[in-house]
């Protein structure tokens, strides 16, 4: 529990950005490379669907919902993982999850959740 810390959710106008930060403070540095990261969001009434993954070798993909906006990155001196969201659109508005598949055992863990609004 709180192994995933995220932050930088909001509320922004349509056309804007928001930088989302995943924080897994507590993992070693061979252990957070060595996993899977992945963003996810899940809007009211709606299931929860991937946005993004960066996998341990680096590649990364995107939903086509938001190709081309958003980017996935990794800072492993920081142990942190990103979601650039730029040119945001009303239908991005969910709450979005950081999550983590990790490399050794395959157990997942999940962030809190942060928030993302963005008004029209």
């Amino acid at each position: 529990q709180g192994q995933l810390v995220e932050s930088g959710g909001g509320l922004v106008q349509a056309g804007g950005s928001l930088r989302l930060s995943c924080a897994a403070p507590r993992m070693i540095t061979s252990v957070f490379n060595g996993n899977t990261w992945a963003w996810y969001r899940q809007a009211p009434g709606k299931q929860r669907e991937v946005v993004a993954t960066f996998s341990s070798d680096g590649s990364t993909n995107y939903a086509d919902s938001v190709k081309g906006r958003f980017t996935v990155s990794r800072d492993s001196p920081k142990k942190k993982v990103y979601l650039q969201m730029n040119s945001l659109i009303p239908e991005d508005t969910a709450t979005y999850y950081c999550y983590a598949r990790l490399g050794y055992n395959n157990a997942e863990l999940w962030g809190q959740g942060t928030q993302v609004t963005v008004s029209s």
